[in-house]
């Protein structure tokens, strides 16, 4: 006894078991047979495609109904804050940098340069460090979300799980495995019970189209006498031994070509398939210390974490000493949840603020006062006014 399966499969190769005919026909035969079903490549079908169309729609409520945009989680999965108050937070300890590391940034950096002479760095006085620590402050919400998609690919007898097999399941009761935190990933999965066969469009199930170089005719002009049938000299042309024409190469005479688009199957399988996107969604702000440093400098450095703040939905930040910071910490947690709570799943939340250290020096060197500054972990220098830069003898 036949299964389900099979039995599926069955009535989709009879719908199409007439289009291929037992005896012999000629190309114009065949090119009789499909031409109504083929456009040139100026004319458009005024329907829209049959594997486009959203077949399943009848399902009210389900995913088919939201082809091609993203769709939002049910109430259930919209994460919450935990009941309680906020978590405590640490008190700030911001630490300066010494001289002694100010002054081996200050002669490393000479050493890097071909044509600086270290001896300001080593002989320098120190007169006065002032710290600039810029904050960074960042916040992710790693969300997730899901879309659907109508996929057409050729169909090469492979089992059908149609909706006879079963209805659609939801969108958001596909189960998918969740890649590493904070880590942007697209998963696709084939919904089960959305697959459905049908004849190719575009070769009306045949399999085969009209060779667009002949136009089907499987003979192109012959490209020495242009069609003349005699050279120059009113010779018979010998490449086409007088004929005017020549066999199409493209189509090797035949006049049809295999289709592109069914592989030559004749039929095509659709299914919707779901799109899942995990994204990590990023908010940042550095303080600007407005003390002459150039800001862009920063990113080329890292800071120091003071503070990592990971939960489901984190509370804002409220007590920072720089009030910048608590209040972009504010404006950051309000602008991701109206922008994600509804419209995705929020997986998990994580603030971070960085001590980015800036610090500048004021030193004297040989009667005249200059300064640099030190930033970044890895205790950069910037020093545009730095003395004696050349230390090359010009001959």
């Amino acid at each position: 006894m036949a299964t389900e399966g099979q039995a599926i499969r069955g009535v989709n190769h009879r719908s199409y078991g007439a289009v291929h005919q037992s005896h012999e026909v000629t190309n114009q035969e065949r090119f009789d047979a499909i031409a109504p079903y083929h456009t040139t490549q100026a004319e458009v079908p005024s329907a829209p495609h049959p594997h486009l169309i959203d077949y399943k729609s009848e399902y009210e409520g389900t995913f088919l109904r939201n082809s091609g945009s993203d769709v939002p989680p049910p109430p259930e999965l919209l994460n919450k804050h935990d009941d309680g108050p906020p978590p405590s937070q640490a008190n700030w300890n911001i630490p300066a940098v010494s001289e002694d590391i100010a002054k081996d940034a200050l002669i490393k950096y000479a050493d890097s340069k071909l044509c600086y002479s270290r001896a300001p760095a080593v002989e320098m006085v120190f007169r006065d460090l002032k710290p600039f620590n810029t904050y960074r402050y960042s916040l992710e919400t790693f969300t997730e979300t899901r879309c659907t998609d109508v996929k057409t690919v050729p169909y090469n007898g492979e089992f059908v799980d149609s909706c006879m097999l079963g209805v659609p399941p939801l969108l958001w009761n596909i189960q998918v495995e969740v890649p590493s935190m904070f880590t942007d990933h697209v998963q696709r999965v084939k919904v089960p019970h959305t697959s459905l066969v049908k004849g190719c469009f575009d070769c009306a199930a045949s399999g085969r189209v009209r060779c667009r170089k002949c136009h089907g005719r499987g003979q192109i002009e012959c490209w020495v006498c242009h069609g003349s049938r005699t050279t120059d000299h009113d010779n018979r042309c010998s490449h086409c031994s007088g004929r005017g024409y020549e066999r199409c190469i493209s189509c090797s005479g035949q006049g049809l070509k295999k289709c592109d688009t069914c592989q030559g199957r004749g039929q095509m399988l659709s299914y919707t398939e779901l799109q899942v996107k995990w994204k990590n969604n990023i908010f940042e702000y550095v303080v600007d210390q407005k003390c002459g440093f150039p800001a862009k400098r920063f990113k080329a450095v890292r800071g120091e974490k003071i503070f990592v703040d990971e939960q489901v939905m984190v509370y804002p930040v409220v007590n920072f000493p720089d009030p910048s910071i608590n209040q972009a910490s504010q404006n950051a947690v309000q602008q991701h949840h109206a922008q994600f709570a509804s419209s995705a799943r929020v997986l998990r939340q994580r603030q971070t603020i960085e001590l980015i250290f800036l610090t500048q020096v004021e030193y004297e060197w040989k009667g005249t006062l200059y300064s640099y500054y030190v930033y970044g972990n890895e205790n950069e220098v910037y020093a545009e006014n730095y003395p004696k830069k050349c230390c090359c003898s010009i001959m």
